[in-house]
């Protein structure tokens, strides 16, 4: 089995838990994931199944996109509602002064990563110090945030808006509302979190764990698996000649067109099979992944 299944993760699980579940249900060894979900987080979780495993790291490396609850008024030591509330304030701010301070946070950045976080520092990770009650200085991190929109006002007697985030690799969405709380004066936290989008997989393309377990019953997991280059969607296509196959299927450049733009394309041979992600210079492709079975 290869190919890749878009999960739409439930709340209260962890993505080691989806894949865990998973590898199990599929009876799949080789399985992972394109992109952490905290446990509080639903929404698009893209799983690597066989030798599709190879191109999870261009979903990690991805953009995202998110719908957050914004809840001004707490701060809390995870940056989330699931944390301990440290403060409580009384929030006066108007709708018009959080739009007015939302372009602060757009663009490129550098934010300070949470202590509850999975980074590593001196071989630790920072969620195992934090639960020690250790606080210790954090890197800055460059992050880009493309879209940072107020979707949804709260209740007359509410103060939880929803955001609408598009951003890089690295963003912590908890501390883009932690932040946002703290330029408005009055505190926030995160109450909510959906993820939308991942790289090229959105919402609409994917299943909750029970449709997969159905599949599974009724042999039909074909039917969900979507194939390998699907990632790559958004890279245009080159084909290979029968007489340069031998040399890319071996690792080596070989010739294109000569009309071929230099860049970035999925590469097929002449009976359509899917053979890698490769770089053209020159009119020459060499491989940046390959995703073929050795011959």
């Amino acid at each position: 089995m290869n190919g890749i299944i878009i999960i739409d993760k439930p709340e209260g699980w962890t993505s080691h838990d989806v894949i865990a579940k998973l590898r199990g249900v599929l009876k799949q060894k080789r399985i992972g994931h394109g992109g952490t979900l905290d446990p509080m987080a639903t929404g698009v979780l893209p799983v690597f199944v066989g030798r599709a495993t190879r191109a999870a790291e261009f979903c990690e490396n991805a953009d995202k996109e998110y719908l957050a609850g914004l809840q001004l008024g707490i701060t809390t030591d995870t940056q989330d509602i699931t944390g301990i509330v440290l403060n409580e304030n009384e929030v006066n701010i108007t709708l018009k002064e959080l739009e007015a301070i939302l372009p602060r946070f757009m663009g490129a950045q550098k934010q300070i990563p949470p202590m509850y976080s999975a980074i590593k520092k001196d071989g630790q990770k920072l969620y195992d110090l934090a639960r020690k009650g250790i606080d210790i200085p954090r890197e800055p991190r460059e992050i880009y945030i493309s879209k940072l929109e107020i979707t949804q006002r709260p209740i007359p007697s509410g103060h939880t808006y929803t955001l609408h985030v598009s951003c890089s690799k690295g963003t912590y969405i908890r501390t883009l509302c932690h932040d946002i709380g703290s330029a408005l004066g009055c505190g926030g936290t995160l109450s909510a979190l959906r993820r939308i989008r991942a790289g090229e997989f959105s919402i609409n393309e994917s299943h909750a764990l029970d449709e997969v377990f159905a599949a599974v019953l009724t042999d039909s997991v074909s039917g969900i698996l979507l194939p390998v280059d699907s990632i790559f969607s958004n890279y245009p296509v080159i084909s290979i000649g029968d007489s340069e196959l031998p040399a890319i299927l071996n690792g080596a450049p070989c010739k294109t067109k000569e009309d071929t733009e230099d860049g970035r394309y999925r590469v097929y041979a002449q009976d359509g099979e899917f053979l890698l992600l490769g770089e053209v210079i020159n009119n020459k492709v060499k491989t940046i992944k390959s995703f073929f079975n050795p011959p």
